[in-house]
């Protein structure tokens, strides 16, 4: 049971860094293996198919294989399950990549990769979360794959009118120097129809570019922002569900009450405190800056969709705005409320709560049990916080 619980709570981590040591591994290697002459620690292990270009090229496509498991890694942390898959993917390439390269370095790639794989098939269960994109991000990067594709496929049937094009890696080369509008000038046409295709590969790949950059990473750009502002976007906020909302902050309880809530379900808050937006923010949870007693914000916060509401703020006043809100927006949904105040615990109840406790009748309970020795915890229920169910 031991075990368990330790692989529970540290699972998660453990697999992330590994998975980034991976990465930083496979990038290092192949940067110092991209020599003329890389050095063979146990030859025969590797045959001698494996030649110096093969090599070289291994360590080439090691390194950007590295930044994906890297990427991979960063989505991890996120719970995405795409990026458990890709990371499956990844793993086995960077031992063969390693293998391949033959060098003193590449031995650890070869060993963490594989030690790396059955930890990251273990911890499966952990990334259950969707990744969602959209149609115009799909065509995005159906686009950038099929210009490339189109270019390389077209340049290498059209090599004999191109000077310096003999391989495949050659097309390839010369489709993303040409798109990128780089163009060294080592790999140029020589026929009009190699030249008629070589503009259309800029023009086809500058666009495709340009749509890629805009819509795969403009909304990536642009969460990071609301996030760090307190304004969660609307696809951020739709793909929240079966959440608590937490209404207001207040530093005492609200704080006490996302400590235990953070590794048990997911939750909201939505507070005008703009100190507290930030300091959450700076957490990674999700905040929304705006009101919380106003319909359209607890609408897009999906109190429809939420499992709770949980109001604890000092300002009862403002807490029972709250609760009358979210129960006229949700009249099924269970709502806890503390009541700053005693005289305040019914008044919150007729407001719409499910739920009041008065954290000034616990510490009276506290007091009692310091001097007389009532309100111990054997004997503290509902009735003795002013709770009604």
């Amino acid at each position: 049971m031991e075990v368990n619980e330790w692989r529970e709570r540290h699972g998660g981590r453990i697999t992330v860094g590994l998975t980034t040591a991976v990465a930083a591994l496979s990038i290092l290697v192949g940067i110092v293996n991209i020599t003329p002459t890389p050095l063979r620690p146990f030859p025969g292990v590797v045959p001698s198919v494996a030649s110096p270009v093969v090599e070289q090229m291994a360590a080439f496509t090691g390194v950007l294989t590295g930044f994906l498991v890297l990427t991979a890694a960063f989505a991890l942390r996120h719970g995405l399950r795409s990026a458990w898959y890709a990371t499956l993917v990844l793993l086995p390439v960077t031992a063969l990549q390693g293998l391949v390269q033959a060098s003193p370095h590449s031995l650890l790639l070869v060993v963490l990769s594989l030690v790396a794989f059955p930890v990251v098939f273990a911890n499966g269960g952990r990334y259950d979360r969707p990744t969602t994109l959209t149609d115009s991000q799909l065509a995005a990067g159906a686009a950038l794959v099929g210009v490339q594709l189109y270019g390389t496929v077209g340049t290498y049937a059209l090599r004999d009118e191109f000077r310096g094009i003999v391989t495949p890696m050659d097309a390839l080369y010369y489709t993303l120097v040409t798109a990128s509008t780089v163009g060294y000038g080592d790999a140029t046409p020589m026929t009009q129809s190699a030249r008629l295709f070589g503009m259309s590969i800029v023009v086809l790949g500058a666009a495709s570019f340009a749509l890629a950059l805009g819509t795969l990473l403009g909304p990536a750009i642009e969460a990071r922002l609301a996030r760090a502002l307190g304004r969660m976007t609307t696809k951020q906020l739709e793909l929240l569900e079966d959440h608590v909302l937490v209404l207001g902050y207040g530093r005492l309880l609200t704080e006490s009450i996302l400590t235990d809530m953070a590794d048990r379900t997911s939750f909201l808050v939505v507070t005008e405190n703009e100190e507290a937006v930030a300091e959450l923010s700076d957490r990674e949870l999700n905040v929304l800056s705006a009101d919380p007693s106003d319909d359209e914000v607890l609408q897009r916060a999906g109190v429809e969709r939420a499992r709770a509401v949980v109001v604890a703020t000092s300002d009862d006043a403002e807490d029972a705005l709250a609760v009358l809100t979210a129960r006229h927006l949700n009249p099924d949904i269970r709502i806890v409320a503390a009541a700053a105040e005693r005289e305040n615990v019914e008044k919150l109840r007729r407001a719409g709560a499910d739920v009041v406790v008065s954290p000034a009748v616990i510490g009276r309970l506290v007091v009692e049990s310091a001097l007389d020795g009532r309100g111990s915890e054997s004997t503290v229920g509902p009735t003795d916080v002013e709770a009604d169910e």
